[in-house]
């Protein structure tokens, strides 16, 4: 049993070393300023007001700015928003950087900020961003440079939810079919997008901020991982951030061309559970399951090491952290014992149950639902996979349609907002993401009272409960952090890698030379 994961990658390590030895030189782009980057999936909407998932806040991020900005150790700096205060609980005033223009050449003004807000707050959007402005009373701009929000309520995470991840500001009179000819501050400007296919952006020469060395950033979707390795391999791409599986990398290695950089990451990957199922309902099952997943296995095999377990949503370092929950260690006659209780009795096959996993066709995610199925097996458990392209599997989780599934939050567990965000009674789809349909009285009113306390101790006792009271009841399982890894090609100079693993070296990275 244990060791089927190590198996699965060993077999996928030499097919992957196989292949790469049969590629061959790609061809150039005619101009050597492009640099191309490999991702999984089609960014869900480019509109910064809307988008959720990972490619349209990541790509968000290079051509929105925000009114703040995390820096590495995710404190809050300006960015259109030279300085902020706040005179009373109720009242933040943001005064706006002089002088910046939309790529259309509009100037910035407070107007633009507003509309930004009001449009998400008045139903103007169906965004799943709604919830995090519930405070918000109403929002003036008393002169071009100047933005006050007022709020109903203090509203601690306010400052986060006006951030880089959190929005992007749109100009005034953006609508619903912005997402199409999205226009920003920030230092890459839209051309196009293909759907499933790319998203081509070039550098803003106008940019408030230093002008990118880059002139044109090409996002190739493949939906392969394979073929992402291989597409950097023939240097037909010249950049996979967290693309690409721990084997690929490993194989990968020794190519002249390529060069890896790495930190310690935040973004955490985690099982969510659906609790409509007529068996996931049960806390006892999900429990069960918890206790059935080998995680360390699952790093080492899977991830070669490159992870840490994860006990809550929000990393170890973060200040609201609580590490003394209920931890569900690998211990399957736990696993077995909460089934028995529970009265699901093993079949003559074994199974005592199914319940359906849904997934992208990403290869890590399939690699990730093979080693859990093997594991909830040995328990009785069948996981029936069905994989999807992942504009349908997104869609389907967002309507409820799974019985559990695997994804990672980035960026949005820098904040303990995450919480509400995730299982708050009132964040069902589309006015926040708890998916599972996770319900808890005591749960939604600590969050309530953190969210409106301003004392930070305060905050962080509330924000412990409610990490015991998740760790308890499993809506979500999180399993591990994932190392933040960049694969490059070394004809880009200035590469980083972040925790949260954004593309921020991208406005600052240039090329060296032009692609062989």
């Amino acid at each position: 049993m244990a060791s089927r994961p190590w198996r699965i990658a060993g077999v996928f390590s030499l097919g992957l070393c196989l292949l790469l030895c049969l590629t061959s030189c790609g061809q150039a782009p005619p101009d050597p300023s492009t640099v191309t980057v490999v991702i999984e999936s089609s960014p869900a909407n480019l509109d910064p007001r809307i988008g959720t998932d990972a490619q349209s806040e990541r790509i968000d991020e290079l051509i929105f700015d925000a009114l703040l900005k995390k820096d590495k150790q995710f404190n809050l700096q300006p960015d259109l928003a030279t300085s902020w205060e706040t005179p009373d609980p109720l009242t933040y005033i943001f005064h706006l950087r002089r002088g910046v223009h939309f790529h259309n050449g509009q100037l910035l003004t407070a107007r633009d900020v507003k509309w930004t807000l009001d449009s998400m707050r008045n139903n103007t959007l169906l965004t799943g961003k709604y919830q995090a402005y519930r405070n918000v009373s109403h929002i003036d701009a008393p002169d071009p440079s100047t933005v006050i929000i007022h709020m109903q309520q203090p509203d601690a995470s306010l400052p986060w939810n006006v951030s880089d991840g959190a929005i992007g500001i749109v100009p005034y009179g953006s609508g619903r079919d912005f997402q199409q000819h999205p226009v920003g501050t920030g230092p890459f400007r839209f051309l196009q997008q293909e759907i499933d296919k790319e998203v081509i952006l070039e550098r803003n020469p106008q940019s408030w901020q230093t002008v990118p060395k880059i002139a044109r950033l090409e996002f190739h979707v493949v939906p392969d991982a394979t073929t992402r390795a291989l597409e950097m391999r023939k240097g037909s791409a010249d950049v996979a951030e967290n693309a690409l599986t721990p084997d690929m990398l490993w194989s990968l290695r020794t190519d002249p061309k390529l060069a890896t950089v790495s930190v310690p990451g935040t973004v955490v990957q985690y099982l969510t559970f659906n609790l409509r199922d007529p068996y996931l309902r049960d806390v006892r099952v999900r429990q069960a399951i918890a206790y059935a997943i080998n995680r360390p296995l699952l790093i080492e095999a899977l991830l070669r090491g490159q992870a840490r377990i994860a006990n809550s949503l929000l990393p170890p370092n973060h200040w609201a952290y609580q590490g003394q929950v209920p931890r569900y260690d690998f211990d399957p006659g736990k696993a077995l014992s909460l089934l028995d209780a529970a009265g699901y009795k093993p079949a003559r096959d074994g199974i005592r149950f199914h319940v359906a996993m849904k997934t992208s066709t990403d290869e890590g995610a399939r690699l990730l639902a093979m080693a859990l199925q093997q594991q909830l097996r040995a328990v009785g458990i069948g996981l029936d996979i069905r994989s999807f392209e992942f504009a349908t599997f997104y869609s389907d989780i967002t309507h409820g349609s799974f019985g559990l599934y695997a994804l990672r939050w980035i960026g949005g567990n820098e904040d303990p907002d995450i919480f509400r965000y995730a299982f708050a009674s009132s964040s069902f789809p589309p006015r926040g993401a708890n998916r599972g349909a996770y319900s808890n009285a005591e749960v939604d009113r600590l969050l309530q009272s953190a969210s409106i306390e301003t004392d930070q101790a305060r905050r962080k006792l509330a924000y412990a409960r409610v990490q015991e009271l998740i760790a308890r009841d499993l809506p979500t399982l999180p399993l591990w952090f994932m190392d933040s890894v960049v694969l490059y090609n070394r004809r880009l100079g200035g590469v980083e890698a972040s925790p949260s693993g954004n593309f921020y070296f991208l406005e600052t990275a240039a090329p060296l030379r032009a692609k062989k």
